[in-house]
């Protein structure tokens, strides 16, 4: 790895030549933008028993950061469904929320078949594909966001409207406001943590360096358990290397042994502590505790969150940790935008037919209508 990269502005362009850094440099903007047109969205069901949120990946992730932000909110039971099928309790009086970029996941398309058979209150978010083809045949309401990013750059666009979907249908109120201040705060972060600041003076750049050639394990608490998700998934797609996230305390039950042997492995980690500083005394102790059984003090790291409301908290840190997996990427003079292991997978998959049968049944019941 050769640190002068981080501050060579022509290099990072031409190594990030699909333009990842553009996404994460306009993250405010794009958060305002997905709000502006998220208010657009119309739902009209009653009060649902339970709520259904079916999605894979860069698409999922935002059910997950609704599930985790409204822990506290709302009073129906949230579940993510990463699968091809819903859970059997799943019915008319459920509502199911399906998410999918593409509009091609087939495990969305499944799940979305599922809910038509089950007869739940249905609702989807996508950019196209033949999730929207369907859902206008069969006369689902949904949400069209704008196309033409990868699926973990549109998360706001994939996560915002969620939040609008639940303050229409009456379950939280007050979204703007967290918007609005998360917004300012992420433009902030993207500023501070832009290609033209220096490595000494941004952190993203410093948690590039920092992490080098080991695999990052990030931990989190409560509310940003689905942050560390976040985290690692960015490392993997946009960073091209392994990684895992825990939560606490659970860590402490099991994760904590697993540093037994730092001459063996745990030198080959690091270790990302997701703050807060309003976490509990419970959860800091817990922490403090916890870091001398960890790896020496030059592998590990922590990042705090910013701003007064859980929606700022959330997405301050994530927008750390997607600058960190994307100049990690150029330290490795990989451009972090290919996911080249997915398409190869994908078109792998395709050879088992399930998309088309899954289709096959849609189209049936399209025609049926």
């Amino acid at each position: 790895m050769d640190p002068s990269i981080l501050d060579n502005i022509e290099e990072i362009k031409q190594i990030d030549s699909s333009q990842m850094l553009s996404y994460l440099e306009n993250i405010g903007e794009h958060y305002r933008k997905a709000e502006k047109n998220s208010n657009k969205i119309l739902i009209n069901y009653p009060k649902p028993s339970n709520i259904i949120i079916a999605g894979m990946g860069g698409s999922a992730i935002g059910g997950e950061l609704l599930k985790d932000w409204a822990k506290n909110k709302v009073n129906v039971p949230i579940e993510i469904i990463r699968d091809y099928s819903l859970p059997t309790y799943a019915n008319k009086d459920s509502l199911v929320l399906v998410l999918s970029y593409s509009g091609e996941t087939e495990e969305s398309l499944s799940a979305f078949l599922h809910a038509l058979k089950k007869e739940c209150m249905l609702y989807c978010i996508s950019s196209g594909g033949d999730l929207i083809k369907y859902a206008k045949e069969t006369n689902v309401p949904h949400f069209i966001v704008p196309s033409g990013m990868p699926p973990r750059a549109a998360l706001p666009y994939m996560f915002t409207p969620l939040l609008i979907a639940f303050e229409k249908s009456g379950l939280i109120s007050g979204i703007s406001d967290e918007l609005s201040e998360a917004a300012n705060i992420l433009e902030k972060i993207s500023d501070e943590n832009s290609p033209e600041i220096p490595a000494n003076e941004n952190y993203s750049k410093t948690l590039a360096l920092g992490i080098g050639d080991t695999v990052p394990v990030v931990y989190a608490h409560g509310l940003f358990g689905s942050v560390a998700r976040r985290f690692k998934q960015q490392f993997n797609e946009n960073s091209k290397i392994p990684s895992r996230w825990e939560v606490f305390s659970e860590l402490t039950h099991n994760e904590i042994v697993g540093w037994e042997q730092p001459g063996k492995f745990s030198k080959f980690y690091s270790a990302i502590f997701l703050r807060d500083k309003n976490e509990s005394m419970q959860i800091r102790s817990r922490i403090e505790l916890t870091k001398p059984f960890l790896s020496s003090p030059s592998n590990m790291f922590e990042v705090w969150s910013r701003g007064k409301t859980d929606l700022a908290k959330m997405l301050s840190i994530i927008c750390i940790g997607d600058f960190t997996s994307v100049y990690h990427a150029i330290l490795n003079r990989i451009d972090p935008t290919p996911v080249s292991t997915i398409t190869q997978l994908k078109e792998k998959i395709k050879e088992f037919k399930t998309k088309e049968k899954i289709l096959s049944e849609l189209t049936k019941i399209s025609n049926a209508n």
